[in-house]
C-alpha cells in the first residue's frame, strides 16, 4: 500500500499551522480586496485559495521578517487576478454551434395585456396619487419638476408618490390573486419604470 503523497512531517504541521494562522489574521483583507478586483465573491474566493496554496508553498517568505505579510499575500492576490484576465483575453471567444437559429422574437401580446393591467390598475387609484406617479414615472421628471407640473410642494410629491406605489402594489396582489384563482396564470409584469418600484 502506497503511503501518503505529502508525508506528515512536524515542517509540515508548523506550515500548516503557519497559513491557518494567516488566514485567521490576513483572510478577510484578501478576500475583500480580490472581491474588489475581480467584482465576483467566488471568482475571489478562488483567488485566495490560489493565494494561500502559493503562501504554504513559499512559507519562507512569511517568516523572514522582509516587508509585510499582508503586502506579500496582497501582491500575489494580484498577480493571479492578473494573470486570470490575460488569460481569458488570450484566449480566442467562444461562439454558440447554433449560429444560424434566428434570435428568440418575444411576443408583443403580453405587453400589450401588460400594459392593459398597469393601466387598469391605475385606474384603481385616487386622481392624486394617479398623477404623482404620471409624473415620476412616465413621463420621468424630477420630484421638483413634478411638484412645480403639479403645482404642490415637493415633499407632498415625495409623500403621494409612497402612498401610491403602496396602494398600486395592493391592487396588482388584489388582482394576480383573482386572476390566479380565476385562470391560474403568470401575474402581470409592470412597464419599465414602475417596475422597480412597484416589485
Amino acid at each position: 500500500m502506497a503511503g501518503p503523497l505529502w508525508p506528515r512531517t512536524r515542517r509540515g504541521s508548523t506550515d500548516e499551522a503557519l497559513i491557518r494562522s494567516v488566514y485567521e489574521e490576513h483572510g478577510h483583507a484578501l478576500l475583500a480586496y480580490a472581491t474588489r478586483l475581480t467584482g465576483d465573491r467566488a471568482t475571489a474566493e478562488d483567488v485566495v485559495q490560489e493565494t494561500l496554496i502559493r503562501a504554504w508553498r513559499h512559507s519562507e517568505a512569511l517568516v523572514n521578517g522582509k516587508g509585510s505579510v499582508r503586502g506579500w499575500l496582497l501582491t500575489v492576490a494580484r498577480n493571479i487576478i492578473t494573470d486570470r484576465y490575460r488569460a481569458r483575453a488570450a484566449r480566442p471567444q467562444e461562439v454558440s454551434g447554433a449560429a444560424a437559429a434566428p434570435p428568440v422574437e418575444l411576443d408583443h401580446a403580453d405587453a400589450v395585456v401588460d400594459t392593459m393591467t398597469v393601466l387598469g390598475a391605475l385606474d384603481q387609484l385616487t386622481p392624486e396619487h394617479r398623477d404623482v406617479l404620471k409624473e415620476l414615472y412616465y413621463r420621468q421628471l424630477s420630484v421638483a419638476e413634478a411638484a412645480d407640473s403639479l403645482g404642490i410642494p415637493a415633499g407632498t410629491v415625495k409623500s403621494r408618490s409612497h402612498y401610491a406605489l403602496k396602494a398600486l402594489r395592493e391592487v396588482f396582489r388584489q388582482n394576480s390573486t383573482k386572476e390566479g384563482n380565476r385562470m391560474g396564470g403568470r401575474p402581470p409584469q409592470q412597464p419599465t419604470g414602475l417596475r422597480e418600484v412597484v416589485a
